[in-house]
């Protein structure tokens, strides 16, 4: 009934499988992949016709994880998967970014990667599994994918690269590095590093392009077996169009691009396109051409005039050359009432960004297959149509919006202060104000410095950078710093790179053509940290480091440990007690399990009277100690006084003054704040204290012989 093909092979000391002809038939593609014990199935599909009037690949990507997959019940009223979570979003963009350019050009039809993880071991992250996968499916589809790509996950541990570190192995790692690409060139990196310099960052892509050759080899033995026939599918000869195109507005479009400034430049290419329409697609006529291919044709042309000057001249679209950063401004503490605040602007790109300090009860729960976990460092990233002129759909984060706000996550992470010592919950919010080319980049900058000017002692400021790419087919290149929105759509790569002066702590890549070389990474890297530097020179104008003390407005955070077993004491039954600490303070109390207690407040007397009312509470009362209590019932024996937080003790009435009273009314009412000596303990545990001990004046203690 099944016809199952199979390939095996050991990779990163673990047993890979690919299966093919079992599940999911009737998809154009589909395998199983399983790395130890975590299984990934990818399919395949695309239609047979060309989705009409469009000039595009109509290609998504869906990464699914099934909480059945680690044996556990989604969580929520509906127990069942819901919108994507952040990590799906992630990896879907993530296995999107390196198929997208190896799909045949002109290809058209509507195709869709479904990828679901159904077990996880808990050891074995499924995003380079569900990749490996996603690759082997396409290769075995028939449709004009000129793959298959490999990918594999790096990580530095000791000085040593590791190929597909285990997830329990991440924390020692000093790099979590995932690459992707053909058997010949990288065509993807994503990555978080802890301030490494651009040699290892270099040899962990080239380590990771590497190792996954024998994924690559094994996905081409099963496709000699399994693999469908390739459609028939040739890209439709344009160049008549192209050729009339170029002799109506190639002047136009040349002039348009030496107009430095956006606006003015969009409206001179605008101006063009409508030309061109109206030359070759007039309406009601018979004649006129397919708007499409002539839309297709104005691009390669766009692609030409710009790529053709730069690798010529050496200058660009804003008369800058290869290397020089557009003029940066730098300010902080722009919003009053903020914790902290930032306005970045370089060129055309600006980034208002903005720093809130919270406390345990703002940390984000995540549900994840490896277990619940709690994040204390968020990072959005919005970015609303007004950024680029233009009105849009105003609505929740896309996945565009998700992956730039976790690049900036990663570049600022590995500075942030140990947790422990500086117990805040960070949310970082960047809305970007203008755009034109790497706002990811200018959150980077604008991330630094708001949390600089809330007071967060990061280790180092951080600063980031786009380089793009014009990579010619005589092999001619040339790497341009700091690319603008047009040479990032018109140009070959997207270089990001972030770091402190020390090191990088984020790189991501991604190529537009076939892939490229160490030698243009190297190059690449190296243009980008002299950007690099001189980006934190024109940040230290407004900040060199962490302002030294809070925010105004900013809570403060006091933390102290108690005893595990006095936990219950300080919450009390049905949490009474910690609830009456806050209501009477106006604190914020957060109560760990180990016995960590965080209080937290922007009034230094409320942290203060908060503390102290815990500390009465789980500290012990020493025998010999004399304390003011108050006087809480009166009985014929004794008066009983509160003297120490909660706790009670019995003045007997031979204690309450030199020699015995006959009523103890006579001496003391309940309410009387008295002084009292705590002489002992009870054979039933019982406080014992005396009043005639201690001179009720001064609250001194009186001689045995004075009091006798």
């Amino acid at each position: 009934m099944f016809d199952i093909q199979r390939e095996e092979l050991e990779w990163g000391g673990r047993t890979l499988v690919l299966e093919t002809g079992k599940m999911a038939r009737q998809a154009d593609g589909a395998v199983l992949a399983r790395y130890g014990d975590t299984t990934v199935l990818a399919t395949v599909v695309a239609n047979q016709e060309p989705k009409p009037g469009i000039d595009f690949l109509p290609l998504t990507v869906h990464y699914q994880e099934k909480f059945y997959a680690s044996g556990k019940i989604p969580g929520g009223y509906f127990k069942r998967e819901g919108r994507p979570t952040e990590k799906e979003t992630l990896v879907s963009r993530l296995i999107d970014r390196p198929i997208r350019p190896l799909f045949v050009e002109g290809f058209r039809c509507d195709t869709q990667v479904i990828v679901t993880v159904l077990s996880h071991d808990l050891e074995n992250d499924p995003d380079i599994v569900a990749m490996v996968a996603t690759s082997a499916a396409l290769t075995l589809s028939g449709v004009p994918f000129m793959g298959p790509i490999g990918g594999a996950r790096v990580g530095y541990i000791n000085g040593e690269y590791v190929l597909n570190p285990q997830i329990d192995e991440m924390p020692e790692s000093a790099l979590d590095l995932v690459v992707a690409g053909t058997a010949d060139a990288v065509l993807m990196v994503e990555s978080e590093a802890k301030e490494l310099s651009e040699e290892v960052m270099l040899g962990a892509v080239m380590f990771g392009h590497r190792s996954f050759q024998p994924v690559i080899d094994a996905i081409i033995r099963l496709a000699e077996r399994a693999a469908k026939e390739p459609r028939d599918f040739q890209p439709e000869d344009n160049s008549e169009i192209e050729a009339k195109v170029a002799e109506i507005i190639a002047s136009d479009l040349a002039a348009a691009y030496k107009i430095p400034g956006k606006t003015d430049r969009q409206a001179a290419v605008a101006a063009a396109r409508e030309k061109v329409m109206a030359a070759l697609c007039p309406a009601d006529s018979q004649e006129a051409l397919d708007r499409g291919k002539v839309a297709d044709a104005f691009k390669k042309l766009e692609k030409k005039i710009v790529r053709g000057s730069i690798i010529e001249t050496g200058r660009r679209i804003d008369g800058r050359d290869l290397k020089t950063v557009r003029p940066i401004v730098s300010e902080v503490g722009i919003l009053p009432r903020a914790h902290g605040s930032a306005l970045f602007t370089r060129g055309e790109t600006q980034a208002l960004v903005v720093a809130t300090l919270g406390t345990g009860e703002d940390e984000q729960y995540v549900d994840s297959l490896t277990g619940t976990y709690k994040e204390t460092f968020l990072l959005h990233y919005n970015f609303p149509p007004f950024s680029v002129g233009e009105t849009g759909r105003m609505g929740g984060a896309g996945r565009r919006e998700i992956g730039h706000g976790k690049l900036a996550w990663r570049a600022i992470h590995p500075v942030l202060p140990d947790h422990a010592k500086f117990p805040y919950t960070l949310r970082v919010v960047s809305e970007i104000t203008e755009s034109n080319g790497s706002s990811s980049m200018a959150t980077v900058c604008g991330t630094s410095l708001a949390l600089m000017d809330a007071g967060v002692p990061i280790a180092r400021p951080v600063s980031g950078i786009a380089m793009g790419l014009i990579l010619e087919e005589d092999g001619r290149f040339a790497v341009l710093s700091d690319i603008l929105g047009d040479e990032d759509h018109l140009g070959d790569m997207d270089f990001k790179v972030a770091g402190t002066e020390v090191g990088i702590t984020s790189l991501q890549m991604d190529i537009k053509v076939a892939g490229i070389t160490e030698e243009i990474m190297r190059v690449a890297l190296e243009q980008a940290h002299d950007g690099r530097a001189h980006i934190l020179g024109e940040m230290s104008k407004a900040l060199t480091s962490a302002r030294p003390e809070l925010g105004e407005h900013a809570p403060r955070i006091e933390v102290i440990t108690i005893p595990v077993d006095k936990i219950r004491e300080v919450i009390g039954s049905g949490g009474k007690v910690v609830r009456e600490i806050v209501e009477k303070t106006g604190a914020k109390i957060d109560i760990n399990d180990d016995g960590t207690i965080k209080v937290a407040s922007s009034d230094g007397k409320a942290i203060k009277a908060a503390l102290d009312w815990i500390k009465s509470i789980v500290a012990e009362p020493e025998i010999g100690a004399i304390y003011r209590g108050k006087v809480v019932k009166v009985v014929d024996f004794g008066a009983f006084v509160n003297f120490f937080g909660p706790r009670d003790g019995l003045v007997h009435i031979s204690q309450l003054s030199k020699g015995r009273p006959e009523k103890v009314t006579d001496v003391v009412k309940e309410g009387d704040e008295v002084y009292v000596k705590l002489v002992g303990f009870d054979e039933r545990g019982k406080v014992r204290l005396s009043m005639k001990m201690v001179d009720q004046e001064t609250g001194e203690e009186i001689s045995s012989g004075e009091a006798a």
